[in-house]
């Protein structure tokens, strides 16, 4: 049997803060700029085999923490209507370079369908977001206009 063909995007980003800050900021909820800040309805265990869900604009996405090595990477499962419910994987890796952090996210396993496109778009937005966050402290808040702009322009 012929294995469906998935897509994959990396994001990387340079946060101008301290590795274990930006490594902390992203399993907490109330950092805002974060995915899960964005959240109508939020549930997470931060633990291997935790899990979590998400819910924004009514669309619910979960999954569980496979991986939380402290400091350098984070990786999850990702579900989601967008996924067509299928398992995706999502590695959040974080290296120091002087005195900033590179943060770098694999989504990878997604099916190749137009869904799942908006996942690059999701996440490029709110790598910005967690940028400005720890960066220049505009602490700017999530729009949803933002990362989902109007095709009716």
């Amino acid at each position: 049997m012929k294995k469906p063909k998935t897509l994959s995007f990396t994001i990387e980003r340079t946060i101008p803060a301290h590795i274990d800050r930006v490594f902390a900021g992203w399993l907490n909820p109330k950092i805002a700029g974060t995915i899960w800040n964005a959240a109508d309805s939020f549930q997470m265990d931060p633990r291997v085999d935790g899990l979590f869900y998400w819910s924004l604009q009514g669309t619910a996405h979960y999954g569980r923490f496979t991986e939380i090595k402290k400091g350098s990477r984070i990786r999850h499962t990702w579900m989601s209507p967008n996924t067509l419910g299928q398992e995706s994987d999502v590695t959040v890796t974080f290296k120091k370079k002087g005195e900033s952090t590179v943060m770098t996210i694999v989504h990878s396993g997604l099916p190749d369908h137009k869904l799942s496109h908006g996942h690059l778009r999701g996440w490029t937005y709110f790598t910005g977001l967690y940028r400005e966050q720890f960066g220049d402290g505009s602490k700017k808040k999530f729009s949803w206009d933002e990362a989902h702009p109007s095709k009716k322009k």
